[in-house]
Order: structure tokens, then sequence, then C-alpha cells
């Protein structure tokens, strides 16, 4: 789940990578060199440079060390690499205590980022945390990419639990996308793991999530907030213990894609109203159920994948695309999501610029895990 479109990990707070700290002395090397090679040009001047650029990958101790080393050089006659008059010398010394000084705030700053996002992961995994490789006797793939750089969670969800009536998997979009969106997916994904204890029938989880955006509409409502509207769609699918079937419910959501064998095919489901507008409250929603056979996979996506587009501006052709990047053998759950993700990567160059959730179930003869 950690992808993406982020910043080089030295520019969030991890260390700096091994030429960052080279550059600094390489520098003093190049320069001394030069130097002695050229008597007749001043370049010893140059050196002041070296301490500002140790303060970007070292610390306040280590960018001292070459503050040192700098004005030792500049300052001792016999070292033959410059001259520098007293103001001059000055100057340099000031500009290597401001480059302590910068070394040793950047390495609180860092300190400081490193918690801030060590805290914003573990929060956001708690909301969104990765889908096991097998739920029940329903192995499991799932991938979450979310649009906003540098966070782990956005607008799309995806969960599958087992329960008593069965395992049960939710994939839906909430609307908008990023950090505002995660309060709703949040919610969402704490009402359908109640579903899944406490309903019996997959409408009724349909019914809860409604009732859920309901009630988060109407506080934001009554706390006269500027968008108090919260809608989503969802796709929920069940997998009846001792049933070789799978029951679907459609709550505005595309479709799911059966793989059975080298063949595609869209699933067809009465689609119903999405979530949040008390429609699935008060006329309930359409089950299909579908009969499966070994080997048959299921595909659910969110409108991150089918509406990513190329440069010239076509969508992602999903199902035709499937037997391509799987190809002749059959392809296990994580294996298709991975191939899926790097085909979408290349597609739209460089990946899709909106939430992206894929999960793959595939209902298993073998034992179950609790």
């Amino acid at each position: 789940m950690r992808r993406r479109r982020q910043e080089p990990g030295w520019l969030r707070g991890e260390p700096p990578p091994r030429w960052a700290r080279i550059a600094p002395a390489a520098a003093l090397v190049v320069l001394v060199l030069a130097q002695r090679m050229t008597p007749g040009v001043e370049l010893g001047y140059f050196l002041a440079g070296v301490p500002p650029v140790a303060a970007f990958a070292y610390g306040a101790a280590g960018t001292a060390v070459f503050a040192g080393l700098v004005l030792v050089l500049l300052g001792v006659a016999w070292s033959g690499v410059a001259h520098p008059h007293g103001a001059d010398l000055a100057t340099v010394a000031a500009i290597a205590v401001l480059s302590v000084v910068l070394a040793w705030v950047r390495r609180r700053r860092d300190a400081q980022l490193v918690s801030v996002r060590t805290v914003a992961e573990a929060a956001q995994l708690a909301v969104l945390p990765p889908v096991p490789d097998r739920v029940g006797r329903v192995r499991c793939a799932g991938l979450y990419r979310a649009a906003q750089r540098g966070t782990l969670v956005g607008g799309d969800l995806y969960d599958v639990r087992a329960g008593p009536y069965g395992v049960r998997a939710l994939v839906g979009d909430v609307q908008g996308h990023g950090l505002a969106a995660v309060g709703t997916v949040a919610a969402l994904l704490g009402a359908f793991r109640e579903g899944v204890l406490d309903d019996p029938e997959l409408t009724g989880v349909a019914a809860r999530l409604d009732r859920r955006l309901l009630a988060d509409t109407a506080g934001a409502a009554g706390a006269s907030c500027a968008q108090p509207e919260l809608f989503a769609t969802a796709l929920l699918m069940e997998f009846p213990p001792g049933l070789e079937l799978v029951r679907i419910v459609s709550c505005g959501h595309p479709p799911a894609l059966l793989l059975r064998g080298r063949s595609v095919s869209e699933v067809a489901v009465e689609p119903g109203p999405p979530l949040g507008l008390g429609l699935t409250v008060d006329t309930g929603a359409a089950v299909t159920g579908l009969q499966l056979r070994r080997g048959d996979r299921l595909l659910a996506v969110t409108d991150g994948v089918t509406e990513a587009r190329d440069a010239a501006g076509h969508f992602y052709p999903l199902a035709t695309r499937i037997p391509v990047v799987t190809g002749p053998a059959a392809v296990d759950p994580a294996g298709l999501v991975g191939a899926l993700w790097q085909d979408l990567v290349t597609f739209t160059s460089g990946g899709p610029r909106d939430d992206v959730a894929l999960l793959v179930l595939c209902a298993d003869d073998g034992t179950e895990v609790p």
C-alpha cells in the first residue's frame, strides 16, 4: 500500500543518500587540488560553499567538522589554498556558523517529520489495513493507491471479513478523494464490519452503510459544514458457507469482472442507487447470485481504474487488458493485482490521477482459515 508519486526519501526525513554525504568531502578535495594546480587563480574562496552543502547531509557536529577544515585551509598560510584578509576570513566563518545552525535545525525538523509521518501512517493503516492473503475459504489480494501525494488512504475503500454468514467483501468509492474523504471511509468501514457480524442478509449490510452516511450527512448539516452532502458507491459480495456461489449487491458501483480461465466477462447485476441517498434503506437493494466454478476469480475495482486515461485521452480497457497482462497461465490473486497495476502505470505514463482500488477474490476448496 505504500506507493507512489512521493518525494525522495531524504526529503521526507529519511537518511540522505550516499552521494549527498560524499559531495562535501569530494568538493573539498577537488577545490584544494584545483587550487594547487592553478596557483595563479583564486579558487580557495569557493570552499566557503562546502559547509552549507554539508548541512544538507550531516548534523551540526559533522557540518562543524567541514567548517573547521575550511577555516584551517583558508587561515593557515602554508596550505597554499588562498590568502584571505581578516574580513574575508570572518565572512567565511560567519557562513560556517550559519551552516552549523542550519544543520542543527534541519536535524530537529527531520526528527519531527519522521515522528509525524509514523503517527500518520499508523492511523491510516488502522483505517484501511492490508487485506490478508486468505479470509476463510476465500483467497484475496488487494491494491490501494491514493491520489493525494504522501497519503496511504483516500476516497476509495475495500475490506474482506469473515462472519457467521460467510465471507463478505466491500469495495467502495466515496465522494471526493484525499484526506478530506478519510472520515467517510472510516465510517463506512466501521459500519461494514458491524454488518458482517450482525446482518444475516447482504441487503441489510447495504442498508446499514446507507444509514451511516445519512447520519453523517445530518451531523454535517447540523454543524453547518460547507459541503454536508455525502454519498458513495459500493459493491458488496458474499460467499455463503458451504455454497459454491457468490451473492452481489451493487450500489451504483462499476460491476465486478468474472475471470474464468482465459475469458473475462462483466457480472450482470441490477444496479442500485448510491449510498447516502436514503433509497437503499427505503426500497432495499437487489441481490444477484452467481454460481462459481473451481478457479473462478472476481475482480472489483473503483473508477480510478476504469476512468484512467492515456496521453491521447483514451480510457483504460480493463477487460481486454487482463488476458494480455496475465498471459496464457492462470495467475494467482496477488500476481493479477500486481500485473494490472504495472500495466495501468504504463498506460497512464506514471499512474492514474485518482484514487485506485483493486480487489481480487477467489473461492478456494481448501481448509478454512479463521
